[in-house]
């Protein structure tokens, strides 16, 4: 029924490009072209996600060899360029909801091809208080098309944000490693081994490697992360 009525709706109100305003393709609202000029992820670390100028054989770099992040995998679609920023940009300060859509089916198509689904989606989650000035959380929004497309159980409840922590964009990365650290609790033991943490930008990692360690605490035995773009 649903797939019925989102057919009737698209007929009736096909979608145009967020970008140029011009139709939409593929039943997106971003037209082939625009979607041409994605900064497209086409080598990365395994581990981190961090992108790479050459095919690496799935291996992970350096830096995670020497310190492994917590999460086991971590997947992001596109380098964070724009247009991409320009996307995530009108999302997060414009209050474009559209573009979470969006952004959450270009995740989805990505996602759907890999072998082993998780058992549940975990989108990182703001302090209460950032979340009543910006009135939404662009992760869960993105997460929510996720869950819907691929049938994986969405989780926005379990982990909570406890420590207002300074924005991480102002700080350099070893005072953004410290920011983060404790500021995420799981209230009870959730019932999953195997979980996946959606994100829409991961920049140094510290934020969702520091979720990553509180989800393993918690008892999760492997962790991906799920990402529309990494510096």
């Amino acid at each position: 029924m649903n797939k019925w009525l989102e057919s009737i709706q698209e007929w009736l109100y096909p979608g145009s490009c967020l970008l140029c305003g011009g139709p939409g393709s593929d039943r997106l609202d971003l037209c082939s072209a625009c979607r041409a000029d994605l900064p497209v992820i086409l080598h990365a670390c395994a581990r981190c996600g961090i992108p790479l100028e050459a095919e690496f054989g799935g291996a992970v770099c350096g830096a995670c060899l020497k310190k492994p992040p917590a999460m086991d995998s971590t997947v992001a679609l596109f380098r964070y360029e724009e247009p991409l920023r320009l996307l995530i940009h009108e999302l997060k300060f414009r209050h474009q909801l559209a573009v979470a859509r969006l952004l959450g089916e270009l995740l989805a198509a990505s996602m759907a091809r890999r072998e082993t689904a998780p058992q549940v989606l975990i989108p990182v989650p703001l302090h209460p208080r950032r979340f009543r000035e910006r009135g939404f959380n662009q992760s869960t929004e993105i997460a929510r098309i996720v869950s819907r497309r691929l049938g994986i159980p969405l989780d926005s409840r379990s982990c909570c944000r406890i420590r207002l922590t300074a924005p991480q964009t102002t700080l350099p990365a070893e005072q953004r490693r410290r920011n983060i650290r404790n500021a995420f609790r799981i209230d009870g033991r959730p019932n999953f081994g195997h979980a996946a943490i959606v994100d829409d930008i991961v920049t140094t990692g510290a934020t969702v490697n520091e979720l990553a360690r509180t989800l393993r605490r918690a008892g999760a035995r492997r962790i991906e992360v799920w990402a529309i773009a990494r510096a």
